[in-house]
């Protein structure tokens, strides 16, 4: 039974109209921040930043090329949106004050299924202090289409860059890599188990944590505020969405460096590490090229390193060279092998959800 047949009581779109949604799924919204000075309800939202720099970011999800409804739960869909648009603002060293929501949807879709995508996209603007002003619904003939804007705001001496990176700075990576790419290996596998026989139970035991990061991602704010207590601002950062590989890629181009990763430094969960051997597939793989794990890639001084070394949820993998000495990681064994991407990318790859 898919998510979609789920719901017991089933208001059709067509029962209450565009405006009869908005209504619906907007009620109760209230506003936490000074920055936003009208919301939903009118024309255009108001927001007033003052003598701050305004962040914006947005991504568009699409049903069977972002994610799948297959397993991916519409509260933890909504929920999912929210964070991976919140974690573009942390990677600029930013606070997310206000998100947009755009909802696409065909009539398979209930009154109560968007219901559930927003009580999670609410859920997220919870949780990180975030108001949602406003936004769009619209009908669709693909299915579901979630188009998210966040809109953040910083001091112009906090905003962490690409491109600022130097020769000398250590690499460094906030949690572990490659959990929610195992998660979703998980899920494809139990997918097809489905699709083979409709009559059997997911096998889903033991998994919780790389499922949580596949499905319940979390922006690294945390990480912010430790770096804040201890003093010191990153030189470059980016959020790893596509893959260690191809965020390091990113820096190294921007900042025209080059870096020098280490296999046996990269962090790793248990978890993840059992599960990939399972599928027969290296841990490090994993740990490049996964992509989905929301945790901060930065660049610190070397200076800063005694600052930040007691910090236990993050660890330094690497330091950043010449251009010319390319971007390499260094095996267990000691051979170094070029970093390529191999991540998530919109238009080349086919094979993820």
């Amino acid at each position: 039974m898919s998510i979609l047949e789920e719901n017991i009581k089933r208001t059709e779109l067509s029962e209450i109209g565009e405006f009869g949604l908005i209504d619906v799924l907007t009620k109760g919204i209230k506003l936490q921040n000074k920055s936003s000075v009208r919301g939903i309800g009118d024309d255009c939202a108001v927001l007033n930043y003052e003598n701050q720099k305004v962040l914006v970011t947005k991504d568009l999800l699409i049903e069977s090329v972002h994610f799948d409804l297959t397993y991916m739960p519409l509260k933890h869909l909504g929920y999912k949106a929210a964070v991976v648009n919140i974690s573009d603002i942390i990677a600029m060293n930013g606070s997310p004050k206000q998100m947009i929501i755009g909802i696409g949807a065909s009539n398979r879709f209930s009154v109560e299924a968007l219901e559930e995508v927003y009580s999670g996209i609410f859920l997220a603007c919870k949780n990180y202090g975030v108001d949602l002003v406003g936004g769009d619904t619209v009908s669709s003939q693909s299915g579901l289409v979630i188009s998210v804007t966040c809109i953040g705001e910083a001091e112009e001496s906090d905003i962490v860059y690409r491109d600022t990176a130097k020769k000398g700075d250590l690499v460094f990576v906030s949690g572990n890599l490659g959990a929610a790419y195992m998660g979703l290996m998980i899920l494809e596998r139990e997918k097809q188990a489905f699709k083979a026989d409709p009559n059997m139970q997911p096998d889903l035991a033991g998994h919780d944590y790389i499922l949580e990061r596949q499905l319940k991602p979390e922006a690294r704010m945390d990480i912010l505020q430790l770096l804040k207590d201890t003093g010191v601002k990153p030189t470059a950062m980016i959020d790893i969405s596509d893959g260690l590989a191809s965020e390091i890629l990113h820096i190294c181009h921007q900042s025209k460096l080059g870096a020098t990763l280490y296999e046996e430094k990269l962090p790793i969960d248990v978890t993840t590490d059992l599960v990939a051997k399972e599928f027969s597939i290296d841990p490090t793989t994993c740990a490049l090229n996964g992509g989905e794990d929301y945790e901060l890639l930065f660049t610190i001084s070397q200076e800063d390193y005694e600052k930040v070394k007691d910090i236990k949820e993050i660890a330094a993998i690497g330091h950043m060279t010449e251009e010319s000495s390319g971007v390499v990681l260094v095996s267990r064994s000691g051979t170094q092998v070029d970093i390529t991407a191999q991540g998530w990318d919109a238009f080349l790859k086919k094979d993820r959800q």
